[in-house]
C-alpha cells in the first residue's frame, strides 16, 4: 500500500494554531471529525489521551505520532500537521515538536494498513525527509516528498532483498564450514527484536534505527518486529545460531527461550531508537551476558540475567511493576474519596451523594494492597505468581487470628513483602517441579502451581508475615501518631527532598509509596506525609518555570519556552516536567530543587497541613485543612529554589 493512500490532502493542517499538547491534540481531532474520518470526536480524543498517558508519542527529532485504534474511525488515515513555532509535547528528547502524524485506525484494521504504518515510521528515520517536511508549504508538497522518499526506500529494500537472496544462494552453494567462519569474521552478524505495547510506531522506528546504524558500522543485522500486525522478519534457528549476539529492544514480553546460550542485551525499545550505536557496539564488544533459558518463554529471571541488572535493579523493577499497576486505584479511589469529603461538608453525612462517592472510593482503595502484591509477584514469577500474590495482599489488609491471638492487619508493608514472597515462592516451586515429565506440563500450570502456591502463601501469611508486619504496622502508626512537631518536621524534610532527588526515580517512588502506605493504614485520613510529598514534587517544575521567567539570561530560548509549560505541570503535581532540565544540568537543577522541596516539606509539618488525597496538586487545596499553610509552603519552597537556581546557574552560552 502506498503511504500516500493514508495521507489525505483534505485532513492536513499546514499551520497548527495550538501552542500546547492538549490544544494541538484537540485541533487535530476536530479536523478528523469535521472531515468525517471520526464519527465520535470525544471517544477518539479519550483514546488518544489514554495512549499518551502510557508514554509520550513525541519520539524526538521534532516528531510526534499520536495514535489510537477506535470504533469511531471510519477509515484508516494519517493526519499530517505542522507547527512552525513548535509545541512542547513532552517529547523523549525534551525538544519542541514541529511535525505531527495523528494515526486513526479503525477496529479490525487489516495487515495492509499496519504495513503502511510501519512504512511511515521507517521513512521518518530519514533526517532529510524530516527537514524537507518542515519547509513544506502545501499538502501537495507533503505528498510529493513522501512519494520521493518511499520510492527511494523501495529501491533500497529491493537491493537489500536481492543481496540477501544472493547471500543465501552463496551459503547453499558453499558448504565448507571453514569458508563460512571466515566470512563471519569479515563482517559481523547480529540479530535483534523490537517491540512496544501498541506495536505501531516505536517498534518500527527502533527497527529502522538499528538497521541504518548497523549499515554505517559495517555490521549485518536482521531485525524481527513484534508489532500489531504480528511478527515480521521472524528470526530462524539458523539466524540465531550464526549471530554473534542478540539485542532485544522491547517494552513487552517476547519469546526468549530460543536465545538460550547466546550473548544478549535486553533494553527498552526507546534505546533501540535513541541508542542504536551504543547497543550494537556493546554487542560487538561482547558486553552482553549469556542468556540461560529457564524452561518457559518469557522467563523474567532469565531476562533480568541477560540484561545485566543488579539485584537492586531487579528489586526496583519488580516493585515498580506493582506500584504502576496500583496507581490507578490510588489516584481514582483517592480523589473520588476526597470528593466525598467535600460533599460531606456541603451536604452532610446522610447525603446519598456522599455515601455513593465515599463507598466508591473505599471500594477502589480496598484493592490497593492486593494489586500491589499481585503485580510484584507477577513481575518475579510470571502469571503463576499472580493469584498467590493477590491473596497474600488481601490477607495483609484483613485482621486475622493466629494460633496465639488475633492479629491486626499487616497493612501496606505486609502486602509489599507478600508480593515478593509470592513471586520468589513460585520461582522456587518452578525449579522444584522442573524435573516432572513434559507430558505433565499442563498439570503444573492448571493444578499444582495454584494449589501448592496458595497453600504455601497462606501458611507464610498466617504464621510469619501477618504476625510480624501487623506488629510493625501497629508500632509505626503509634509512633507517627505520638511524634512531636520536631520529628514530624524532620520526616517532612526528608520525604519532600526525596521527591526532588531523582524526579520520578527510586527515591521519588519510595517517598510517594511511604506516604500512600501511611495514608492507607490510617483509614485514608492521615494525609500529613502526603502534603510533604505532594508539595515536594510540585516544586522542581515550578522553580524552573519561575527561574526561567525572572532569570531569562540563564536559560536558552528553547529552555524558556519549555519552562512556561512547567507552570501547569508543577501546579498539577507532575514532577517529570523538570526531567529534561535536570538531564542537561543535574547539579544546578537538582541541587536547588532539593533545597526548596526540603524546606517546603518541613513547613507543611510545622503548619500541620493535611492533604487527604494522593494526587491533584493545587486541586488538593480544596481538601486540605490548612489552605494558607499549603499555599505558603508551596510559595516559599518554590521561591527559594527559583532564587538559588537563578543566581547559581551560569549564563547560557547563547546569551553571552
Amino acid at each position: 500500500m502506498d503511504i500516500r493512500d493514508l495521507l489525505l490532502k483534505n485532513v492536513m493542517i499546514m499551520d497548527l494554531k495550538g501552542t500546547s499538547k492538549e490544544a494541538v491534540i484537540d485541533e487535530m481531532v476536530a479536523k478528523y471529525h469535521a472531515e468525517g474520518i471520526v464519527t465520535d470526536e470525544n471517544e477518539y480524543r479519550q483514546d488518544i489521551l489514554k495512549r499518551e498517558a502510557e508514554s509520550t508519542t513525541g519520539i524526538g527529532e521534532g516528531i510526534a505520532m499520536p495514535h489510537a485504534k477506535d470504533s469511531a474511525v471510519t477509515r484508516a488515515t494519517v493526519l499530517f500537521a505542522k507547527s512552525d513555532q513548535g509545541v512542547d509535547f513532552n517529547a523523549l528528547d525534551g525538544q519542541p515538536v514541529h511535525l505531527f502524524f495523528m494515526i486513526a485506525a479503525p477496529e479490525g484494521a487489516n495487515n495492509e494498513h499496519l504495513a503502511a504504518l510501519a512504512a511511515l515510521s521507517s521513512l521518518l528515520i530519514n533526517p532529510k525527509l524530516v527537514a524537507d517536511l518542515q519547509q513544506a508549504k502545501t499538502p501537495d508538497d507533503v505528498l510529493a516528498l513522501f512519494g520521493k522518499a518511499q520510492a527511494e526506500k523501495e529501491a533500497k529494500d529491493k537491493a537489500e532483498e536481492a543481496k540477501e537472496k544472493a547471500q543465501e544462494e552463496q551459503e547453499k552453494a558453499d558448504k565448507q564450514a571453514e569458508f563460512k567462519a571466515e566470512k563471519r569474521q569479515e563482517r559481523p552478524f547480529i540479530v535483534a527484536v523490537t517491540a512496544c505495547p501498541t506495536g505501531i510506531a516505536h517498534t518500527y522506528m527502533a527497527e529502522a534505527a538499528l538497521k541504518e546504524t548497523a549499515e554505517k558500522l559495517g555490521v549485518d543485522i536482521k531485525v524481527e518486529t513484534n508489532g500489531s500486525e504480528g511478527i515480521k522478519h521472524k528470526l530462524t534457528d539458523s539466524d540465531i545460531n550464526r549471530a554473534a549476539g542478540v539485542i532485544v529492544a522491547a517494552d513487552k514480553k517476547v519469546a526468549m527461550d530460543r536465545f538460550n546460550g547466546k550473548k544478549l542485551l535486553n533494553r527498552p525499545v526507546i534505546d533501540g531508537i535513541k541508542k542504536p550505536e551504543e547497543l550494537i557496539e556493546e554487542m560487538l564488544q561482547g558486553k552482553g551476558q549469556v542468556f540461560h533459558a529457564a524452561g518457559t518463554d518469557n522467563s523474567d529471571a532469565a531476562s533480568e540475567e541477560a540484561s545485566g541488572g543488579t539485584l537492586w535493579n531487579r528489586i526496583y523493577k519488580d516493585l515498580m511493576n506493582g506500584v504502576s499497576n496500583m496507581l490507578p486505584f490510588v489516584v481514582g479511589g483517592g480523589i473520588i474519596m476526597a470528593i466525598s469529603f467535600i460533599l460531606e461538608q456541603w451536604l452532610g453525612k446522610t447525603s446519598m451523594w456522599f455515601t455513593f462517592t465515599n463507598n466508591l472510593g473505599t471500594f477502589a482503595f480496598s484493592f490497593l494492597v492486593p494489586v500491589l502484591a499481585a503485580y510484584i509477584a507477577e513481575s518475579i514469577g510470571d502469571r503463576p505468581a499472580l493469584m498467590p500474590g493477590f491473596v497474600g495482599g488481601y490477607m495483609a489488609t484483613v485482621a486475622t487470628a493466629s494460633v496465639v491471638k488475633a492479629q491486626n492487619p499487616a497493612g501496606f508493608l505486609g502486602g509489599l513483602v507478600a508480593g515478593f514472597a509470592a513471586g520468589w515462592m513460585i520461582v522456587g516451586l518452578k525449579k522444584l517441579l522442573s524435573k516432572m515429565p513434559h507430558s505433565l506440563d499442563g498439570m503444573r500450570t492448571i493444578l499444582l502451581y495454584p494449589v501448592i502456591g496458595l497453600a504455601i502463601m497462606g501458611l507464610l501469611m498466617f504464621f510469619i508475615i501477618n504476625p510480624i508486619f501487623a506488629a510493625i504496622n501497629g508500632a509505626l502508626i503509634s509512633f507517627l501518631e505520638g511524634m512531636g512537631t520536631g520529628n514530624a518536621i524532620l520526616i517532612g524534610v526528608i520525604l519532600a527532598a526525596m521527591m526532588s532527588i531523582d524526579m520520578g526515580g527510586p527515591f521519588n517512588k519510595a517517598a510517594y509509596t511511604f506516604a500512600i502506605g501511611v495514608y492507607q493504614a490510617s483509614g485514608f485520613k492521615d494525609g500529613r506525609w502526603m502534603a510533604a510529598v505532594m508539595i515536594g514534587g510540585m516544586i522542581p517544575p515550578l522553580a524552573i518555570a519561575v527561574a526561567s521567567t525572572f532569570f531569562p539570561k540563564k536559560f536558552t530560548l528553547q529552555e524558556r519556552n519549555a519552562g512556561l509549560s512547567n507552570y501547569a505541570l508543577g501546579l498539577t503535581f507532575i514532577t517529570e516536567g523538570a526531567i529534561p532540565f535536570a538531564a542537561t544540568d543535574p547539579l544546578h537543577i537538582i541541587g536547588s530543587s532539593v533545597i526548596g522541596s526540603a524546606i517546603a516539606g518541613g513547613l507543611t509539618q510545622l503548619w500541620h497541613v493535611n492533604v487527604p488525597a494522593p494526587h491533584g496538586g493545587v486541586v488538593a487545596l480544596l481538601l486540605t485543612n490548612q489552605k494558607l499553610g499549603f499555599i505558603m509552603s508551596l510559595l516559599i519552597g518554590t521561591i527559594i529554589a527559583a532564587l538559588i537556581l537563578g543566581f547559581w546557574r551560569p549564563v547560557a552560552k547563547e546569551n553571552k
